[in-house]
């Protein structure tokens, strides 16, 4: 009997986040220098490469001459960017529960011949880089993807990982990969143009973050509610930055990047989250529904005696701050039911283990590997009580 044969090996990622401001104006060298710096280092081709452009339709009807713009930066750096085409497709969470956008995008770069030095650039929101990614991914097994997100959310959580997907069966991000991207690029301008609730519901993002890992950056948060929700540019670009450059450590530095084991601190409140979402027939953003099920989290964790009354009230008043309205849509016993299924869905998803991550402390995780139903449906009634009596 031959013996078994076992191999290690690693593989090493490299990814970078620009900020600039006008990506698409021909004086803005940015995104051809992009290209210009892989055929130097990381490919035996000198350009131009093929590129296919995957625009969210938000996007492309908030910024009318876009796609005119994209065609004229392409056309003034033809050495490097080789534009085959560019498709717009539904924007929002729609665009994750259709699979016949995955199907567009793989045909389009079946008939342009879009091969492994071939680029896909995905220009949207957190729900259109998603799905883009996940059909870059799986085509020929991986086609280099750069991201363009477009709103708060992507720019600081959604495009700065390493995860692609979409929704399927009714759950979210039932299907997916793990594929890094060749390069994120945040572009202040195309934050200009966001409704409003779209402006803070990204902000529940760095609100997690902050809560999990970095009691100064709550704090930074906390002093600075009432400028982020007035749409202050300097409050939200610092707030980008800091929690952009905290998921991208936390990916680098956490020692689990494509998450094998069981914790995940990044998903702090996503279990609510996610259902509160499906249940919702995505009519909540994906950021509003985040700081329901952040806020639900810790409400939990103050009954459960990890939290003072003080931080409790902290939190929930910096939540009321900025906007977000807290007022969770379950009524009935059969939706608390259909939410608290949500805490298996999640821990299917994860695999292994239930892990819920809760805080112990403003900045301090604390990981807990059961849910006792009855004092989460106590947190849930609390949840409703301090939504319709705290004001700010």
């Amino acid at each position: 009997m031959f013996k078994s044969i076992e191999q290690d090996f690693q593989v090493n990622y490299r990814y970078k986040l620009h900020f600039t401001v006008n990506l698409f104006g021909t004086g803005n060298t940015l995104l051809r220098d992009v290209f210009k710096e892989y055929g130097l280092h990381e490919s035996s081709e000198s350009g131009p490469f093929k590129v296919l452009f995957v625009v969210d339709d938000g996007v492309a009807e908030a910024h009318p001459r876009l796609l005119d713009r994209i065609d004229t930066y392409c056309e003034e750096y033809p050495t490097y960017l080789d534009r085959v085409e560019t498709i717009v497709v539904q924007g929002g969470e729609r665009t994750k529960n259709d699979s016949a956008n995955v199907t567009e995008i793989l045909s389009a770069i079946n008939e342009k011949a879009i091969c492994r030095h071939s680029f896909v650039v995905a220009v949207g929101g957190g729900a259109v880089i998603d799905m883009t990614g996940y059909a870059a991914a799986i085509a020929h097994r991986g086609v280099k993807l750069i991201r363009v997100p477009t709103t708060v959310l992507s720019q600081n959580d959604a495009a700065v990982g390493v995860k692609n997907g979409i929704n399927a069966f009714g759950k979210k991000n039932f299907l997916g990969t793990f594929a890094p991207p060749f390069a994120i690029i945040n572009d202040i301008e195309f934050l200009k143009t966001l409704e409003q609730r779209d402006w803070i519901a990204g902000i529940a993002e760095a609100l997690k973050v902050a809560l999990i890992k970095d009691a100064d950056f709550f704090a930074y948060l906390e002093g600075n509610a009432r400028k982020l929700r007035e749409r202050d540019d300097e409050a939200m670009q610092y707030t980008i930055y800091k929690c952009a450059e905290m998921h991208m450590q936390h990916i680098a530095q956490g020692g689990d990047p494509f998450e094998s084991g069981s914790s995940r601190p990044l998903d702090f409140g996503h279990w609510a989250a996610h259902k509160l979402e499906h249940m919702t027939d995505y009519r909540l953003r994906h950021g509003e529904a985040v700081a329901m099920g952040i806020v639900l989290d810790v409400t939990y964790a103050h009954l459960m005696e990890l939290i003072t009354d003080v931080d409790l009230d902290r939190i929930v008043r910096v939540f009321q701050a900025i906007g977000f309205n807290l007022e969770l849509p379950i009524d009935t016993e059969s939706e608390i039911k259909r939410l608290l299924n949500g805490i298996e869905e999640f821990r299917e998803h994860l695999g292994g283990q239930l892990t819920i991550t809760l805080i112990s402390g403003i900045g301090k995780k604390h990981d807990v590997h059961e849910i006792d139903n009855d004092l989460m449906v106590e947190a849930l009634h609390q949840v409703k009580e301090i939504a319709n009596s705290k004001t700010i």
